[in-house]
């Protein structure tokens, strides 16, 4: 998506419109993240679907031990109005704001250091070993790679995965 902004031309001194090549996604990101910041919450994602006035724009937070509901209705109390301002649509939309729930898929280098320590099953691009899943604690980030210990019927082995073979990953959850 583009947004038209006007800029004046050396020749004549006259506007003219240029396209602005940012996303909204990424327009977004940039208004609601230093907001989000002061609440102490972090942005995870924001997804926008629909079209026209059907447009939904979800905001989706996290904080270290767990986002509740209050936090969820503060920061869309104060990235609402923030967002009128911005106006990143030329139509009404609805904001959501929420977890990104504990199984959520890791996108970024964050999600994989908040995991440290806890069970994860990360899906790979190429098998190794012949095996797709890789499924263990992780036990380091690096900036490139990973380091999960991986239990089987034979014995425990790390295994070092590079964040370019890593097709997903995301948090084991029991009850």
């Amino acid at each position: 998506m583009f947004e038209l902004l006007s800029k004046p031309s050396k020749d004549t001194g006259l506007s003219v419109s240029v396209k602005e090549s940012r996303s909204v996604v990424d327009r977004i990101s940039e208004v609601v993240s230093p907001i989000l910041w002061a609440l102490g919450l972090e942005l995870v994602d924001v997804v926008c679907v629909g079209q026209g006035a059907r447009s939904v724009v979800r905001v989706y937070i996290d904080k270290p031990g767990s986002v509740t509901v209050d936090d969820c209705g503060r920061a869309h109390l104060a990235i609402g109005p923030a967002l009128d301002v911005a106006d990143p649509f030329p139509h009404a939309y609805t904001l959501e704001v929420s977890s990104p729930g504990l199984d959520r898929a890791f996108k970024r280098i964050q999600d994989y250091r908040r995991a440290l320590g806890e069970q994860v099953s990360v899906k790979l691009r190429q098998p190794i070993d012949g095996q797709w899943r890789v499924v263990g604690v992780l036990k380091e980030v690096h900036e490139q790679e990973i380091a999960v210990m991986v239990k089987d019927a034979r014995a425990e082995r790390v295994a070092i995965l590079e964040f370019g073979s890593i097709a997903e990953a995301r948090r084991v959850v029991t009850f």
